[in-house]
């Protein structure tokens, strides 16, 4: 597979209006902020896919695979950066604990990254400036770039902690981000996520871990976990087209079986009365 480097911190592009995609499936090493600025189709990430419209803004992650599948003729503008560009940057303090807090946390996002209505309505108008300030070249653009960019990567930052547990944010310990991210890097690996391999991974007592990751998330780390999975099989119930028995494999559950029972115990129905209760 193809995989893409940045070779610079941070880089702007403005593609012309495509009525198919020039790329097959890839990967970058880098981060990758990619808005909709017209058009509509699929977005492939990670073996899930989900639609995309104008207005929509999609966060990659390093290692993470996608590809569009373009239905009406669309214009993509892309916003890439490496952890260098994060240490880089001219933000305050508490901005760039946000930023770095996109690095440990932003592995597989689920669809557009906007869960907060009112952002949604503040991301546009940013972004058609970038654009601008990028294509008339004026008088100090590229400091207005940087500011803009900033403001677009914190307000993603903000965007990605709402799916986090209530206690964790940037301000957490860093033990406890790593312990989140290294569960959700290894989500597709049920072998590494037990107590056993976290504890040997962070220096932590086996007896200790749990007390601590309670502690910091307000749940056990199985309950997180499990809502973790339960979350992504969501996800792919309502924006994908892979059978249960699938889901299953990729996730690590025993079979289809162990799914469905586990579906119904947390959310009261079956992953198939699930996905016909959100289409009615």
């Amino acid at each position: 597979m193809v995989k893409d480097n940045l070779y610079e911190p941070f880089q702007i592009v403005l593609k012309e209006m495509l009525d198919e995609c020039p790329r097959p499936e890839h990967k970058h090493s880098f981060f990758e902020l990619v808005f909709i600025v017209s058009g509509d189709g699929m977005h492939h990430i990670n073996n899930t896919s989900f639609p995309y419209r104008a207005g929509q803004l999609f966060m990659l992650a390093p290692e993470d695979t996608h590809r569009f599948s373009i239905k009406a003729p669309t214009q993509f503008f892309f916003i890439r950066f490496t952890d260098i560009y994060i240490k880089s940057s001219s933000l305050h303090t508490d901005a760039v604990e946000r930023l770095e807090f996109i690095l440990k946390n932003a592995n597989h996002m689920a669809g557009c990254v906007l869960k907060n209505p009112a952002d949604r309505m503040v991301v546009k108008p940013i972004v058609e400036a970038i654009i601008r300030e990028h294509t008339n070249n004026d008088l100090y653009n590229k400091e207005l770039i940087r500011q803009y960019v900033n403001t677009l990567i914190v307000i993603v930052a903000r965007n990605i902690a709402m799916g986090l547990p209530e206690q964790i944010n940037e301000r957490s310990e860093e033990k406890a981000l790593d312990i989140l991210q290294y569960i959700q890097a290894n989500i597709y690996q049920p072998e590494r996520l037990r107590a056993e391999c976290i504890s040997k991974a962070f220096g932590i007592s086996e007896t200790y871990l749990g007390r601590y990751f309670k502690k910091h998330a307000n749940e056990t780390m199985q309950q997180y976990i499990i809502s973790y999975k339960l979350k992504m099989i969501e996800n792919r119930l309502l924006h994908g087209n892979m059978r249960i028995s699938e889901i299953a494999d990729e996730l690590g559950f025993t079979d289809k079986s162990h799914l469905i029972r586990i579906f119904r115990k947390y959310k009261g129905m079956s992953p198939t009365e699930f996905k016909k209760s959100v289409s009615a």
